[in-house]
């Protein structure tokens, strides 16, 4: 099965924009919650972000592995990082 990951996440980027606009506090909330988990510290954001897109992998949540792969690669990881977290389970 292949899906167009990059649409998917364009996609998802309009309906959080959209959940902005309805529900702001709820967002403003989970936008900084998001950052504080993905703030460098121990582990890189890149790091990060691949861990996130294993785990969105593993709960084959479609939105959320289009978002991480994006994430990641925004955040400088190889096509072969991102591979290698999702390739294993069939989302090639």
């Amino acid at each position: 099965m292949h899906k167009n990951w990059p649409q998917m996440a364009g996609e998802l980027s309009g309906a959080i924009r959209d959940l902005r606009g309805g529900a702001p506090e709820v967002m403003k909330a989970f936008s900084g919650m998001a950052q504080a988990a993905l703030k460098a510290n121990a582990l890189d954001t890149k790091t990060k972000e691949l861990i996130a897109l294993g785990i969105a992998v593993a709960i084959r949540c479609d939105g959320c592995v289009a978002f991480h792969a994006e994430a990641a690669l925004k955040q400088g990881a190889t096509r072969d990082e991102v591979m290698e977290c999702s390739a294993p389970l069939g989302l090639t």
